[in-house]
């Protein structure tokens, strides 16, 4: 079973992100922080990471920027899922290094194509 670390602040998002990927047979580690996301790589790397743009302390693109420049951690795919969904925002998600860029509300259907160009 591969292993998913959604961090993400909102309850709700949380909650929703979190059933999507369980129901795609996912196991899901959850993180509302940049420090509880560290935590949670330091203990395990997980097979793939989703990062709100907007968290407390760092934002999703300085945890992007730093994971993809750890050669510990740089072959992990991020997907963005973010209300911030502009082409610049878009653009600067990319250029940090991640994979794919989703927005919120999140679409199952979306969702799903994003993991599977990812994860074969």
């Amino acid at each position: 079973m591969s292993t998913v670390l959604v961090v993400e602040d909102g309850l709700t998002d949380m909650e929703i992100l979190s059933r999507y990927l369980q129901q795609a047979g996912f196991l899901v580690i959850s993180a509302k922080s940049s420090e509880e996301a560290q935590e949670h790589l330091t203990n395990s790397q997980p097979d793939l990471i989703f990062l709100d743009v907007i968290l407390p302390g760092k934002s999703g693109y300085e945890i992007c920027r730093e994971l993809k420049d750890n050669p510990n951690t740089s072959k992990i795919p991020i997907i963005f899922c973010s209300t911030k969904n502009s082409d610049v925002d878009k653009m600067w998600g990319t250029m940090l290094g991640a994979d794919a860029y989703i927005s919120k509300p999140i679409d199952q259907t979306e969702l799903q194509g994003a993991i599977q160009k990812l994860i074969r």
